[in-house]
């Protein structure tokens, strides 16, 4: 696996491991054993970027990379996040709270369910409108100096809450979602990172899986949170499978699957775009290593924005 510096500092795998998934948010949870073994795999296979939250369970995805890095702890890079709202009993409520204070109780927290002294990449999750951007910054840089973090990032923020934190603490690197089929980065958040040297962590590069075209509209069961997902079902689904369709053609003339020229199209967009596609298996963990290996040319990228135009696809990212 070839490596990336985000931010000029933090070197990682070309691809990363998003560990959302195994905490149960398509489908049911794996347990402790199952991620165990394929944290491992992971890492036997050259990944050494693993990013989770704590809202993933809640808490269940950090205490799984605590007990599957345990031993290597020094070999990996961890990224987390910080941001939402939890009542007294450890119940994620609605809203966000990224309050001094609370950064500090999570991180306290979070070193011990990851089993480390240090989190190497510390996410806002998302922008509290309740507290300045400043004082999250200045919150994170104090636990930088303090050697409880290494570095600072932020997800799914705007061009000018970026610049703002950035002011105060240098951003390292910033997570969005990213893919053929979720675009809105480009517009302005992708030239401003790029202004500022702060590196790029797309989330959800396989749009959620339907990239790979083994998610059928209308076909996932009631647990898994992507079936309200407007994307996935109705007409707006059949409208954006065909579009997968047009992709896996494109990808069995390479040699190659529809998820692996998603995943290399990202890589080809920037050399410090950093990838975190999810999995709980291990053959899909696999694919998605493979797409590191994939060289694209000029042509072959036009050749697939044409099969997939961002124009074309149906529905909101979300629920509308």
């Amino acid at each position: 696996m070839q490596t990336r510096v985000l931010g000029g500092t933090l070197e990682v795998s070309a691809i990363g491991l998003g560990c959302m998934s195994l905490s149960g948010a398509y489908g049911g949870a794996l347990s402790e054993a199952e991620a165990v073994d394929l944290l491992r795999a992971a890492h036997d296979r050259g990944v050494t970027f693993f990013d989770t939250a704590e809202i993933y369970g809640p808490y269940l995805s950090e205490q799984y990379l605590g007990a599957g890095l345990s031993g290597i702890r020094d070999k990996v890079v961890i990224a987390t996040k910080f941001g939402f709202k939890f009542d007294a009993n450890g119940k994620q409520t609605e809203g966000f709270d990224s309050r001094p204070s609370r950064i500090r109780e999570f991180v306290e927290a979070s070193l011990k369910r990851l089993r480390t002294d240090y989190i190497d990449l510390l996410y806002q999750h998302r922008l509290d409108p309740e507290v300045p951007v400043e004082e999250v910054a200045g919150t994170v840089g104090e636990l930088i100096r303090e050697g409880k973090v290494r570095a600072f990032g932020m997800s799914e923020a705007d061009a000018a809450s970026i610049r703002r934190a950035h002011a105060v603490q240098p951003v390292t690197a910033l997570q969005s979602e990213y893919s053929l089929w979720s675009r809105d980065v480009e517009a302005e958040i992708l030239p401003t990172l790029k202004e500022l040297g702060i590196g790029f962590v797309p989330f959800s590069p396989l749009g959620r899986g339907f990239l790979t075209g083994e998610v059928k509209p209308d076909s996932l069961p009631e647990n898994d949170w992507r079936s309200k997902m407007t994307r996935f079902k109705g007409e707006n689904g059949a409208r954006n499978f065909a579009l997968v369709e047009a992709l896996q053609a494109l990808a069995a003339r390479t040699g190659h699957s529809s998820g692996q020229l998603a995943i290399a199209w990202v890589l080809h967009q920037g050399q410090d775009f950093v990838p975190i596609p999810g999995t709980r298996r291990l053959d899909r963990l696999e694919e998605n290593n493979g797409a590191a290996g994939i060289k694209l040319s000029a042509d072959d990228l036009a050749a697939i924005d044409a099969a997939f135009p961002q124009a074309e696809v149906a529905g909101g990212r979300y629920w509308s």
